[in-house]
């Protein structure tokens, strides 16, 4: 579970609440016309630049990234990566089909290792899937720029409707104040949407995207490293450059804590 995701809605939703309450009654800033105005508007530009299944698409991906907390610690990964080598060299690649790996696309890996595939393979394989995966979650993000782009647009187009009618009712002042009504709140709401929900969404999916791309680049290069039986050590070094410098363990460090070991084992 993302909490930062929820904190930071419902800090959202109370601020803005606390803000309507404090000098009016909250169901004055409720109007129909302007919610279907900004809603309606913004869903039909959507299905207009993206096809169906896509926006259906980027609503499950956004909710999953809004909410859910999947990307790995990259140092897990490469701890993981350390241990399947040493199981590779000892008991040989049929073994890893056994590993226990929650990372479903590391274990395609492992399990495309332990049938006998050939590198390149993997890697085409590997690459295809990442490539499908981040292209999907790059539509998302596009997605709901569109919507955080349409729906302050909309908004206004309700307010430009909202004052047409007000102009057009002067002589009967008891329809002005819902004709000003209609044009102010759909600025609001389509506000909300798009700063509160979609443009969020929208960078959290792309900094989530990121994320992923380093973590199957780090997963294919531990597969590699994986496959030739590579020294542990090697593959720490290898795999450390995905890390940032600061998290690095280094040589020196990693020594210390082995000779810090084997001085704990002696009795």
């Amino acid at each position: 579970m993302d909490i930062t995701t929820i904190l930071g809605l419902i800090i959202g939703i109370i601020v803005v609440t606390l803000a309507i309450m404090t000098g009016s009654d909250l169901s004055i800033f409720l109007n129909l016309p302007g919610i279907l105005i900004v809603l309606g508007g913004t869903f039909a530009a959507t299905l207009i630049k993206f096809q169906l299944h896509n926006v259906f698409v980027a609503f499950t991906v956004g909710i999953r990234a809004a909410f859910v907390n999947e990307i790995d610690d990259p140092r897990q990964l490469i701890n993981q990566a350390v241990r399947l080598t040493k199981v590779a060299r000892k008991h040989g690649l049929v073994r890893l089909e056994k590993a226990k790996v929650k990372n479903t696309f590391f274990r395609k890996g492992l399990q495309l290792c332990a049938d006998g595939r050939e590198i390149e393979f993997i890697h085409k394989m590997l690459t295809r899937e990442m490539e499908m995966a981040m292209q999907r979650q790059e539509i998302g993000s596009l997605v709901f720029q569109s919507i955080g782009d349409s729906a302050p647009a909309f908004g206004m187009f309700g307010t430009l409707v909202g004052l047409v009618q007000m102009l057009s009712q002067m002589d009967d002042p008891t329809q002005i104040g819902a004709a000003m009504a209609v044009a102010l709140l759909t600025t609001l709401y389509g506000v909300l949407i798009a700063n509160l929900i979609a443009l969020p969404l929208s960078d959290k999916l792309v900094m989530k995207t990121g994320q992923e791309r380093e973590n199957r680049r780090l997963i294919m290069e531990s597969i590699t490293q994986i496959h030739s039986r590579a020294n542990p050590t090697v593959v720490i070094e290898m795999l450390e450059a995905y890390l940032p410098e600061k998290q690095r363990q280094g040589e020196a460090k990693r020594e210390a804590a082995m000779s810090r070991r084997a001085t704990d084992k002696k009795p």
